[in-house]
């Protein structure tokens, strides 16, 4: 089901394992481990990204990596090269091919609901982008309007 930007759902899912520490100017993140080819499209994602998103400046995360950004207290989180979400593989017992989604400026988003925001992943890009947006920040889908240019110059759609 394809969702409009306005139209944020909740979906369950499986926990990504991503500590986001707040307030001490920087963040843990776990950095994905995607192949080369991923990691190619993600240090060409990482050049592209904004210096703000949803008006929140960019942070300092730990470790340091290409593949991973933030921006704001608590952080807003990109990792590049995530694994398929479970949602989305066929034969896992999560599987759900209807699972909700959002266009956001032509990028298509798998939507998540969290304990403490949401979680949007990237569908039908060569490579899974992630991006982790605190409840703080409601509404949640606001970041992804920065970000969707970015993604669509850098990781490109699946044939």
């Amino acid at each position: 089901m394809l969702l409009s930007v306005s139209a944020v759902a909740c979906l369950s899912a499986a926990a990504v394992y991503v500590f986001v520490s707040g307030g001490d100017g920087g963040g843990n993140v776990a950095v994905p481990k995607p192949s080369a080819a991923a990691t190619a499209m993600c240090g060409k994602l990482h050049s592209a990204l904004p210096a703000k998103v949803d008006g929140l400046p960019r942070r300092t995360l730990s470790p340091a990596s290409r593949l991973t950004a933030g921006w704001g207290d608590p952080t807003v989180v990109l990792r590049c090269g995530v694994a398929r979400p479970a949602v989305l593989t066929p034969g896992d017992k999560t599987y759900d091919p209807t699972s909700d989604a959002a266009d956001v400026n032509g990028v298509s988003w798998l939507i998540q609901k969290l304990d403490d925001g949401y979680r949007f992943t990237t569908t039908g890009r060569k490579t899974f982008v992630e991006v982790t947006v605190p409840a703080k920040y409601a509404p949640e889908v606001n970041p992804l309007t920065d970000l969707a240019a970015a993604v669509k110059r850098s990781v490109p759609t699946e044939l």
